[in-house]
């Protein structure tokens, strides 16, 4: 399928979107059938059949899963949609973050047989971080023990948002799908089933023909009227001016959904069946009507006028086309062999070719304007979170002009992640505007990596490098007690798919060590310290005395963990360091913090103070850097140290007949259960379980229900260990 020019279209006809859900709940399915209704493909293919367009790794094929992000352009009626399909598995959550930060609005599925589920929290949880306007859309439908009415339930009360229902199901006498009610306009939707679903009829509802749904559909539209105008100041006006709810114009109606949706106040809902081909072009519609266009978004990037301003969100190696870098363009527009200004990394780079993206296929162009989702090719240093634009004089311009603006920051309407992190420093409040990167979250799981010989070693390498660089929540590492290459990840399947992604696409049969727990350590109590080291190398002496003191701190960011003694005396000390010295000083800090007094695990959740400095005349940089490591590490020793371990958030949905025995096997687990509910015919159980307990859990379970029992996890916290526990991790990890 080639792509074509009219696709380029003017800013306000564009919609930026986001797929997101729970995993199986139909995202990949949903994206084949607008592509299919839209005219980009012939034929739709099926996840189940390993033959969907925005499926195209042969990890994805074979699982059924989506692994990676995809972007697709099409076009519908007179817009065009830049969609990304995301994956729903917890271990590739990063795939989503990168994407929400280039997102103007979002489509967020749901199962209509289980309403919000684990993963559904978590993706919205994102999207709330990022302020991205969101439309419900309740999948699968055709099910019989879909309920409409329950996952609008859910929605309210595990989302704890206002949802704003605009269609229900309507189903023939054997209770198959056959459309929906569109209440705003008050009509009925039938989808001809023997034609794939390509054509569909509206019917006007009349109490005449359709009786109770009439009826349904009339109350129904009243309270849709109502929640509205609660939110609404302009309709509640044509409310009060027509004296009747009876009477509203469908077109006030939409208005204020979409000016509401906006405001995130309320969140439309629909519904269909994409797999029976039901829903899916209203669904669309309704994209366009609800979800913003660039123009109604990231007002901020203004400061950078008609100029080129673009986000990388995703970075991928292509056998044939290299490097390419996916970017989301803001303002201004992108040529091809431009050369452009990283202001992340304060470089320039030149790029290639410029591509328009088709999921694993690329139009080449040469030209895409702002409001659009460019692919440009051979970028050396760039990665995703990056921000580029034309030039370093550009760049400062456009600080300078943000500067102005954050004289009152709540006029820019910035996203809460950002708006969290303006300081009162104009100048640091830009920067992290413009240069915000990607929160990546800490990997759970660690193995050792081997290729079969020595000779694969290079190869290996840089296989790592290539897929560090494509997936940021993958890290690699040396152990330099072992010398062994060690893989962290956030889960098994994601490890799992490394491995095999080195092996067929790189052609190297690797193995991987066994699976530990990524612990952290910390220290329980703080203490202080003076610190001499020095050292003659030739006619130079390397002299440097330095005194740190440690606490427990929930500090995480770098930037913050360091702090300067602010008492008289030292302060006049620390007044003549100089910036690099600094600099070092922070250097010696991270490489004491990678390795902890009992385990060598990360040391986490630490606040450092320096109060003294004294540095002989020609003492390298280095020596400052080593001096704080080693001072740290003996304070870490002095200090009262503990094991953190990461606890999981888990839910599990089973049969009611095995859930006793379940609960049962978790509380041996160390599992603290949350909540317990139903969901229809099943138990839902919520507990936080620690990782080290849940170790080959997916396979105990099926056999604990007769494989009738589904469990999802994620990411919690990191949480003290016990004594006895910590003294039972210790001697798992060394054997004895």
């Amino acid at each position: 399928m080639r792509l074509t020019s009219r696709l380029l279209r003017q800013i306000d006809s564009l919609r930026n979107i986001g797929i997101l859900a729970h995993i199986d709940a139909g995202k990949t399915t949903t994206t084949e059938r607008m592509l299919f209704y839209s005219g980009t493909i012939r034929s739709m293919g099926e996840v189940h059949h390993g033959n969907t367009v925005t499926d195209y790794m042969d990890q994805e094929r074979q699982r059924g899963i989506t692994i990676t992000s995809a972007a697709v352009s099409f076009a519908w009626k007179d817009y065009q949609f830049n969609l990304i399909d995301t994956p729903g598995h917890i271990d590739f959550t990063m795939e989503v973050e990168q994407s929400l930060a280039v997102l103007d609005g979002a489509v967020v599925i749901l199962d209509g047989s289980a309403g919000v589920e684990a993963q559904t929290l978590t993706v919205w949880r994102q999207c709330d971080s990022y302020g991205l306007p969101r439309l419900i859309y309740i999948n699968k439908m055709d099910r019989h023990d879909a309920n409409i009415d329950m996952c609008i339930k859910s929605i309210r009360e595990k989302l704890e948002v206002d949802p704003v229902c605009l269609q229900f199901p309507v189903k023939d006498m054997e209770g198959k799908l056959k459309g929906v009610v569109d209440l705003i306009n008050l009509d009925v939707i039938y989808w001809d089933i023997a034609n794939k679903g390509k054509r569909y009829i509206r019917q006007k509802l009349t109490e005449k023909d359709h009786g109770q749904t009439w009826e349904k559909a009339v109350n129904a539209r009243n309270d849709l009227t109502d929640v509205l105008s609660g939110h609404d100041d302009k309709l509640a006006d044509v409310i009060i001016n027509s004296n009747s709810m009876d009477d509203i114009a469908p077109s006030s109606l939409t208005e204020a959904v979409k000016r509401t949706t906006l405001a995130l106040k309320t969140f439309p809902v629909i519904c269909g069946s994409s797999y029976k081909n039901v829903g899916v072009q209203t669904l669309m519609d309704s994209i366009v009507d609800f979800l913003p266009s660039p123009s109604e978004r990231n007002e901020y990037y203004n400061c950078f006028g008609d100029n080129l301003s673009a986000k990388a969100f995703k970075v991928q190696h292509d056998d044939r086309k290299g490097v390419l870098t996916f970017f989301r363009i803001y303002t201004g527009k992108l040529k091809k062999g431009q050369k452009i200004f990283n202001i992340n990394k304060e470089i320039s780079e030149q790029g290639n070719s410029l591509y328009i993206p088709y999921a694993d296929e690329y139009e080449s162009t040469t030209e895409i304007l702002n409001g659009n989702v460019a692919v440009i090719s051979d970028l050396k240093a760039t990665m995703t979170g990056d921000t580029i634009t034309s030039s370093q004089s550009i760049a400062s311009n456009a600080k300078e002009n943000l500067m102005k603006k954050l004289s009152n920051p709540e006029n820019l309407q910035l996203p809460p992640h950002t708006l969290n992190k303006i300081s009162s420093d104009p100048e640091e409040s830009a920067s992290t505007i413009l240069g915000i990167g990607t929160i990546v979250p800490e990997p759970v799981f660690l193995c050792s990596i081997e290729p079969p010989s020595l000779s694969y070693q290079t190869a290996l390498d840089k296989a790592l490098l290539e897929l560090q660089r494509e997936d940021s929540s993958l890290r690699v590492t040396n152990n330099t007690d072992t010398g062994q290459t060690v893989l962290s990840g956030m889960g098994e399947l994601h490890l799992d798919i490394i491995k095999e992604r080195i092996r067929s696409e790189y052609k190297i049969e690797v193995e991987l060590g066994p699976l530990q727990i990524a612990y952290k350590e910390t220290i329980n109590s703080s203490s202080k310290l003076t610190h001499v080291l020095e050292n003659k190398i030739g006619n130079s002496k390397q002299f440097v005395k330095i005194t740190l003191s440690a606490y427990p701190s929930e500090v995480t960011n770098m930037k913050s963990i360091l702090k300067l003694d602010n008492n008289k005396e030292n302060a006049s000390n620390l007044s003549m360091m100089r910036q690099r010295q600094l600099n070092s000083i922070k250097l010696g800090i991270e490489s004491a913090l990678i390795n902890g007094p009992n385990m060598g695990c990360p040391m986490v959740n630490i606040g450092v103070t320096i109060h003294w400095l004294e540095v002989g005349r020609g003492t390298s940089d280095t020596f400052i850097s080593a001096a704080t490591t080693q001072c740290l590490r003996k304070i870490f020793a002095e200090c009262e140290s503990s094991l953190l371990e990461p606890v999981m958030f888990v839910e599990i949905v089973c049969p009611e007949d095995y859930s006793n025995g379940i609960i049962t096997d978790l509380t041996k687990r160390r599992s603290v259960v949350n909540q317990i509910c139903m969901r229809g015919h099943n138990k839902v159980i919520e507990t936080l379980t620690p990782l080290s307990e849940l170790m080959g859990y997916s396979s105990y379970i099926r056999c604990l229900s007769s494989g009738r029992a589904t469990f999802t996890m994620e990411f919690h916290s990191n949480q003290e260990m016990s004594q006895i526990d910590q003294e039972k991790a210790i001697a798992n990890i060394r054997g004895f």
